[in-house]
């Protein structure tokens, strides 16, 4: 498939059903491009769709099925969206918060392999039954060892707001958390000792993963 170059073909791309009960277009939403002016198109709509479709199924249908709406944040970013707002922030300009092109590559640009060859999709979501909880004083990683220990991510990055998180789905998947929520730095990931076994006791009285998600299951 071409980059679109029309209207009506940007309006047919945002059709490609990705999953159940998600569409690419729930996914080119930015306030960056929104506020700037910059197309959030995909430079490569085949890779874009294809990673898509993985985070989807893998990761977000399982979420949704478990714990009801999803609503997204952020999602996909067009290389040329992702580099300016990477130039913004490296200019101390606020509420940007974009890494680089190549650190975003197989994350929020999903129409890029990252370094390794890998292909990925980065989606920043709430989860409003457990936001709710989360202002009531629920620990976030409650969440994080729940989605740990059923589905396979690649990554997970939570902030203070709304417990909101980055959940990455990629290719051959390091399985690692990270919080700007105390305590802050790296929860888990792989060689730590809390990496490994079961993590139920933080996550007592969540829903159970529905049968039809526990192919995603990656855990066991």
């Amino acid at each position: 498939m071409k980059k679109p170059a029309s209207v009506a073909a940007l309006d047919d791309l945002g059709r490609v059903q990705l999953s159940k009960h998600f569409f690419l277009r729930d996914f080119l939403y930015s306030e960056i491009a929104n506020f700037h002016g910059i197309p959030n198109i995909p430079d490569d709509p085949d890779l874009a769709i294809a990673a898509g479709e993985r985070l989807c199924d893998a990761l977000l249908e399982p979420l949704q099925a478990t714990f009801g709406r999803i609503a997204i944040r952020s999602a996909y970013r067009a290389p040329a969206v992702n580099g300016f707002g990477n130039a913004r922030q490296k200019a101390g300009k606020g509420g940007y918060n974009c890494s680089s092109n190549a650190a975003s590559s197989a994350g929020h640009i999903w129409d890029r392999r990252d370094a390794a060859g890998r292909m990925g999709a980065t989606a920043c979501l709430v989860l409003p039954w457990f936001a709710q909880r989360y202002e009531a004083g629920a620990d976030w990683r409650a969440l994080a060892w729940w989605i740990h220990d059923h589905l396979p991510y690649h990554s997970l990055y939570f902030f203070p707001k709304r417990a909101a998180f980055n959940l990455t789905w990629r290719e051959a998947p390091e399985r690692r958390i990270d919080s700007y929520i105390a305590p802050k730095g790296c929860l888990t990931k792989p060689g730590m000792a809390n990496h490994s076994g079961s993590h139920a006791a933080w996550y007592a009285g969540f829903p159970p993963l529905p049968r039809e998600g526990s192919a995603a299951n990656a855990a066991g």
